[in-house]
């Protein structure tokens, strides 16, 4: 029965979330150029004239306005502490309380001023900011709502290239909290963000496993990610290496793994281990679900209670 869930979880939910991506390309909309402000250049990385282009083809209207080129960015695989302290950029999407010009400018002012966001853009009819960055969600989300607003992440990844961009995997207790973020960089590269809290201090291993099959928690998840192309490599594929957790049960996590592919994500899981050589079954798991990309998530109303988004939990 177990390998029956197993089968049902990898092999089902990929073409679903791929299905319904695909099916959003049959309009097409004007062409748009992402906004930038004379005084406010861009990296080259990430504006060229490729990334200027005309898009005929894109999911939606939003999607549209959002639609930005991004190019190679070629990182280590390593937390981002570790190295240079600077994490590959992506256009971040967050649904921000605004009602007027003045919020327009608070929010860009406020957001400006961090190092390494190199380009804001505000949509004041939408209460969308879109963000292009090479630093956590968490700073960002803290520098928005510094300005005294409501602010929720809706969006992150490339806005053009691929059909499954952003993928989310969510720990729901009782004892261990958490969110894992993942975004495709380019084809050979992911950026990996999370956050956890209600673990015990100390080193904890992690890693992307097999199976999204919960039943008996982490102990029917598999083995650790390892695609057949990677089977040469000294760790797998989906090895996250060692979570930190400071003495108040927090652990957070910035980093980019080469040769991650969200699309191939979608229906594992995500395993939190007990000890950092991962020689136990497992504390906690998540299963891998596909995320809002850039330009897909505008939503003020929760479908799930009808409430706007400033007053749902």
């Amino acid at each position: 029965m177990a390998s029956f869930v197993r089968t049902l979880t990898t092999a089902s939910l990929l073409p679903a979330a791929v299905a319904v991506t695909a099916l959003s390309h049959s309009s097409l909309f004007p062409s748009f150029r992402f906004p930038v402000k004379s005084d406010l250049p861009l990296p080259a990385s990430l504006l060229s004239a490729s990334a200027l282009r005309s898009f005929e083809a894109v999911s939606n209207p939003f999607r549209a306005n959002a639609a930005l080129h991004m190019e190679s960015v070629a990182v280590d695989a390593k937390p981002y502490d570790e190295q240079t302290g600077v994490l590959p950029e992506l256009m971040t999407e967050f649904m921000v309380d605004m009602t007027c010009e003045g919020c327009v400018s608070a929010v860009k002012n406020n957001m400006l001023k961090l190092d390494g966001v190199s380009g804001v853009d505000v949509d004041l009819s939408n209460q969308v900011v879109r963000v292009i960055g090479s630093i956590p969600v968490k700073t960002m989300l803290e520098a928005l709502e510094q300005t005294g607003r409501n602010a929720r992440l809706i969006g992150q990844g490339n806005p053009n290239d691929f059909l499954v961009s952003s993928a989310v995997a969510e720990f729901k207790g009782p004892k261990i909290f958490g969110v894992v973020r993942l975004a495709q960089v380019n084809m050979e590269l992911s950026r990996i963000e999370a956050s956890f809290s209600g673990l015990s201090h100390g080193k904890h291993g992690w890693s992307i496993n097999e199976y999204g099959d919960l039943t008996r928690g982490a102990a029917s998840t598999g083995k650790t990610f390892n695609p057949a192309n990677h089977l040469s490599e000294d760790k797998a594929l989906g090895d996250l290496g060692t979570l930190e957790v400071a003495e108040n049960g927090e652990a957070h996590f910035s980093g980019s793994k080469e040769k991650l592919r969200v699309s191939d994500l979608i229906g594992r899981s995500i395993v939190v281990y007990e000890k950092e050589d991962k020689s136990d079954s497992g504390i906690a798991a998540a299963v891998i679900a596909r995320s809002a990309g850039v330009g897909e998530n505008y939503k003020k109303i929760c479908t799930c209670d009808g409430i706007t988004i400033w007053e749902s939990t």
